[in-house]
Order: structure tokens, then sequence, then C-alpha cells
């Protein structure tokens, strides 16, 4: 049994090993191929934000349509190029998270929900009139790692890490202000898209917040 644990921790030990950097850097290059398609496509073609403008989400729907697909095709473009370089990664994917919960809000989510099974019907990738929001869904949990585990140690940020560091890096930590920075950090796009589940998790972000300011005190 000993010799069984310990084939196992070294086994596993070394799947963690690669983990730190094969799985990042195959999110990011996946991402970082849609994401410049979707740019491509839209320098390359007409303008059609003009329809929907009215579904944006504030404050993007005030802003004028051409602008926004100027926006949104540089961001595209330039964050697909960060995301593969692994530069400025966490800033990138997040960037592009929010984009992909304006355009969720805008094309992709059911215009009218009256229960959970309405709900359920938009997680697919054909619209058959509940919305669509399967893909898009799928790249905010392909992004997500990227923003709160880092590129990982195949990517410029790393090795820039390793410069300025001298080697070394910060401890994880996952105490009431790491939760409630995770927390305000998706409570932005949320607000956008379902904003009752946006202020909830703003309500959590300050309770984690607060708890951490009494347990220091």
């Amino acid at each position: 049994m000993p010799n069984l644990i310990s084939f196992w921790d070294s086994l596993t030990a070394r799947l963690r090993g690669v983990g730190e950097s094969l799985p990042p850097l195959v999110l990011r290059l996946i991402m970082g191929w849609e994401f410049w398609e979707s740019g491509l496509e839209k320098y390359s073609g007409d303008n059609w934000f003009t329809d929907i403008q009215s579904k944006f989400p504030f404050p993007f729907s005030a802003i004028p349509a051409d602008i926004s697909w100027a926006m949104a095709t540089y961001l595209e473009l330039g964050g697909a190029v960060l995301l593969v370089l692994g530069l400025f990664t966490r800033f990138a994917a997040y960037s592009l998270i929010v984009l992909t919960f304006v355009a969720t809000a805008a094309v992709h989510w059911p215009d009218m929900i009256t229960m959970w099974s309405d709900l359920a019907k938009g997680y697919a990738i054909t619209d058959m009139g509940h919305g669509n929001f399967k893909l898009p869904l799928l790249f905010v949990v392909m992004l997500l790692p990227i923003v709160f585990s880092g590129p990982g140690k195949i990517s410029t940020d790393y090795l820039l890490s390793r410069v300025l560091r001298g080697g070394t890096s910060a401890v994880p930590l996952a105490d009431a202000y790491a939760w409630s920075w995770a927390s305000l950090a998706l409570a932005v796009p949320f607000l956008m898209l379902t904003p009752w589940f946006g202020v909830t998790l703003l309500l959590i972000a300050a309770g984690f917040f607060v708890f951490g300011r009494y347990a220091r005190a």
C-alpha cells in the first residue's frame, strides 16, 4: 500500500508539473485562434452593430455603433495576439471575457426568461428562438483559468516575471481578500448580462472584504 501511494503521489506530481505549462498554452492558442478569426471577420466585413445597438448593455449602448465595431474588432485581434504570446495575458483574457458577455447580452441571450427551462433552451449552438449562448459560455469557461491561474510557464509573462523577480514568485493566497477580488471581477461582466446576479456578487465581494478587514484587526 505505501508503494502504491508513493507511485500515485509521484505520478500526480509530474502531472501537476506538466499542467503548469501545457494546458494553459493549449487554452491560449485555442482562444487566440478563435478571437483572431472573429476579429478578422469583423475587420473585413460590414458593420452590423447598428441593427443591435439598442440591445447592448450600458455603457456600450451609449457608444456609437461605428466606435463599438472598431473597439470589438481591435480588441479581438489585439487580445488574440496577446493570448498567443502570453503577454499581459490576464488583462487580455479578462477583456475578452467582458467582450464575450457584451456579445452574449446583445446577440446570444434569450429575449425573455420566464422560468429556468427557458434559460436551458438557450444553452445551444443554433438559435431556435430561445437564444444560443452555449459557445460564448464555453469561451468564458476557457478564459477563466487564464485569468485566475495565469498563462503558464510557456509564456512571455512567465519569462518577464523570472527576470524581474529574480526567479521568485508570490505565494498563492486564497484569503478573504482573494475571494473579494474574485467576486468583484466576476460581478463586472454579470452586471451587464444578469444585473441581479452581478449585484449579488458585488455584495459577496463587499462581505469578503469586510470579513478580511475584521479578521486582520
